[in-house]
């Protein structure tokens, strides 16, 4: 469970995308996130609750 985490940064989640991908990219902060799909590059917007369950850990800091 992550909680810092910031715009451009890629992130390993915990379930993957239908296309087989982890990794995700943070396009979107405020109440909902919206994610990048880093394999196939389709944008999906969850619940900040759901996201900081779902994240594993940052691969790529922007900062």
């Amino acid at each position: 469970m992550i909680d810092n985490f910031n715009l451009g940064d890629v992130v390993e989640m915990k379930k993957q995308h239908p296309c087989g991908s982890y990794e995700f990219e943070v396009i979107r902060l405020g109440a909902d996130i919206k994610i990048k799909c880093t394999g196939c590059g389709r944008i999906i917007m969850i619940p900040r609750s759901k996201f900081v369950k779902g994240a594993k850990k940052i691969i790529k800091s922007v900062v």
